[in-house]
C-alpha cells in the first residue's frame, strides 16, 4: 500500500465516513466494537425469532420488539372523547352532580315490521327493554307524513300480553296506530313511530326515538283490499325453530297437516337455527307446490328475549298474514291436531264463523313408550304410529287456539287477549291435539320402552294405550305419495 493510500486508510478507517473510521479514530475503539458488535448479534436473533415457531421457542415472543427500521409508519388519531360534564354550583350552595353513561344496556325500541291494518289503522311489532317496561313509563306516538308535506298524529295504543315471567332483556310491543280518519291512498306518505321513555320517574327527562315503520308509494293499497275475500282458508303461523330437529318428525308433521287442512291452506315457519339443510330438504317439495313459507329469524337471536321471541315472531305472522286466510292456527311441530268424530275440518269451522278464537285441549303423549307388536318393524312406523300411550293422569291441560284475525289485534302462545268478538272452548269429541313433547328436537329412535299391556303406571304417572292417530298413519302416507312422490322416502332421523 503506497504512503498516499495509507494516509487515506488511517484517515478514514478503510471506508470514508463510515463508523468503522469513527471507532478507529477513538481511544475506546475497542470497547466501542464490543458493544456495536454486541448490539447487531442481538438484533438479529431478536429478529430471527419472530419468524421461528412458537414450540421452538423457551419463551414467549409477544413482547419482542424487530429492530427498527427506516420505514416510516403513520400512526392514526384518536378523536377526542365527547365533552363529558362536570358538577356545577347552583344557588345556595346546592352542588349538581353529573352523570355520564356510556354503553348499550338495552335498546329503548327494537323494530321489526309494520302492517297496515285499514284505511285509519297500523300495527307496529317490535321489542324494547323489559325494565323499562316494569319500572318506567314508555309512550308511543304515531305520526302519518304525506308526500306532499302534510301530518297527522295519535296516541299510540301499547297491546299488552304476558310473558310469563320468562323475559329477560326484552319484550315484546305491539303499537296500534288509530287515526280518526283514514288516510289517502293517491297520495303516498310514510308511519312514523315515536318511542319515549319518560325517563320513568320525571316527565321533564324524556328521551325520544322516531322510528320510520312503514313507507308507503301512492296508490300502493286500496281500501277495497280489506273487503277482499282471503287467499287461505287456513293458515298456520309457526314457533320460532331452533336446535338440531329431526328432518323424519317434521316430514310426518308437515305431510299430516297439509292432508288435514287442505289445499287452500299455507304454512309459515320461523327458522331460528332449527331448519338445517337436512330439514330444508323434506320442507322444499312442500315449498315448491306452495304450501310453505320460510322466515329466516335468527338475527332476533341478539335480543334475549323469550323463548327466542316466540311471541315477537307470532304477532308479525298475525299483522302479515292477517287478510291472507279465513282462520290462523297457532300451536307447535311436536303437536298433531286431530278431529275424533266424522266431520270434516271445513264443516267444523262452519260452525264456528261466528266465533273470532276457539281453543282446543291437550293430549299428553309419551315419548318413550310404544308398542311390542311393533319390535321388528319399528323403523318403519312414524313417530305418531308408534308412540301411542297417552297420560292419564288427572290435571289441567294446556290448550292451543285459532282465530279469524281479521278481529284480533295481538295474539299470544296459548291465547289472545286482544280481539273482538266471541270466543269458545271445543270439546275433544270434536277437536284436540296430541303433544309428543321433545320429539322432533330429538334426532334419535322415540321408542325406549316396549309393552303389551293396554295400560301401565311408570314414576307414579298412569299411561293408557290410545290407538286413536295411529290410525291415520297409512292413510298420511299414501296422501304424501300421491302428492310428492317419492323425494323423501330416504329421510332419516
Amino acid at each position: 500500500m503506497g504512503k498516499i493510500q495509507r494516509e487515506k486508510f488511517r484517515k478514514t478507517g478503510g471506508r470514508k465516513g463510515s463508523i468503522f473510521g469513527l471507532m478507529w479514530r477513538n481511544s475506546y475503539s475497542s470497547e466501542l466494537k464490543l458493544i456495536f458488535v454486541a448490539l447487531l448479534l442481538f438484533c438479529s436473533v431478536a429478529t430471527l425469532f419472530q419468524f421461528l415457531p412458537t414450540r421452538f421457542l423457551p419463551f414467549s415472543t409477544s413482547n419482542v420488539t424487530p429492530c427498527p427500521t427506516t420505514t416510516t409508519t403513520t400512526t392514526a388519531t384518536t378523536p377526542p372523547p365527547p365533552q363529558q360534564p362536570s358538577d356545577q354550583i347552583l344557588d345556595h350552595g346546592v352542588i349538581k352532580r353529573s352523570f355520564y353513561a356510556v354503553g348499550t344496556a338495552a335498546y329503548n325500541f327494537v323494530f321489526m315490521s309494520a302492517y297496515r291494518g285499514g284505511p285509519n289503522t297500523f300495527a307496529v311489532i317490535g321489542l324494547s327493554s323489559k325494565p323499562l317496561h316494569d319500572y318506567g313509563h314508555p309512550t308511543y306516538n304515531c305520526e302519518y307524513q304525506y308526500n306532499n308535506g302534510s301530518h297527522f298524529g295519535v296516541p299510540g295504543q301499547k297491546l299488552s300480553f304476558q310473558d310469563f315471567g320468562f323475559a329477560r332483556a326484552y319484550v315484546v310491543v305491539v303499537v296500534n296506530c288509530t287515526f280518526p280518519t283514514g288516510t289517502d291512498p293517491s297520495m303516498g306518505g310514510r308511519l312514523l313511530l315515536h318511542a319515549s321513555t319518560n325517563g320513568g320517574y320525571d316527565r321533564d327527562i324524556n328521551s325520544t326515538d322516531t322510528i320510520i315503520a312503514l313507507n308507503e308509494p301512492p296508490k300502493s293499497w286500496q281500501p277495497s283490499q280489506f273487503l277482499a275475500l282471503p287467499k287461505y282458508d287456513y293458515l298456520y303461523c309457526g314457533s320460532s325453530l331452533f336446535g338440531n330437529l329431526s328432518p323424519q318428525r317434521v316430514r310426518e308433521w308437515i305431510a299430516y297437516h297439509v292432508r288435514l287442512f287442505g289445499t287452500k291452506t299455507h304454512f309459515v315457519f320461523n327458522d331460528a337455527g332449527g331448519i338445517h339443510p337436512e330439514v330444508m330438504d323434506v320442507l322444499f317439495p312442500w315449498i315448491d307446490l306452495g304450501f310453505v313459507t320460510i322466515h329466516d329469524i335468527k338475527d332476533q337471536e341478539e335480543f334475549d328475549g323469550f323463548y327466542h321471541n316466540q311471541m315477537l315472531i307470532l304477532n308479525d305472522c298475525l299483522h302479515r298474514h292477517r287478510f291472507d286466510t279465513k282462520w290462523m292456527f297457532f300451536f307447535d311441530v311436536d303437536e298433531y291436531i286431530y278431529l275424533p268424530g266424522e266431520s270434516s275440518l271445513d264443516s267444523i269451522m262452519e260452525t264456528l264463523k261466528d266465533y273470532t278464537l276457539f281453543n282446543f285441549e291437550q293430549v299428553s303423549m309419551s315419548n318413550r313408550l310404544c308398542l311390542a307388536q311393533d319390535a321388528g318393524q319399528i323403523n318403519k312406523k312414524w313417530g305418531f304410529e308408534k308412540l301411542v300411550y297417552k297420560n292419564a293422569k288427572k290435571m289441567r291441560r294446556d290448550q292451543k287456539y285459532a282465530i279469524q284475525p281479521k278481529n284480533v289485534y295481538a295474539t299470544g302462545v296459548h291465547s289472545s287477549e286482544n280481539f273482538v268478538g266471541k270466543s269458545t272452548r271445543l270439546p275433544n269429541s270434536i277437536m284436540k291435539y296430541y303433544h309428543y313433547h321433545g320429539t322432533v328436537a330429538e334426532r334419535r329412535e322415540p321408542c325406549r320402552q316396549l309393552l303389551k299391556d293396554s295400560s301401565t303406571t311408570i314414576e307414579k304417572t298412569p299411561y293408557v294405550r290410545d290407538n286413536s292417530i295411529r290410525l291415520m298413519g297409512p292413510l298420511v302416507k299414501k296422501f304424501e305419495l300421491n302428492t310428492i312422490g317419492t323425494r323423501l322416502q330416504s329421510t332419516r332421523l
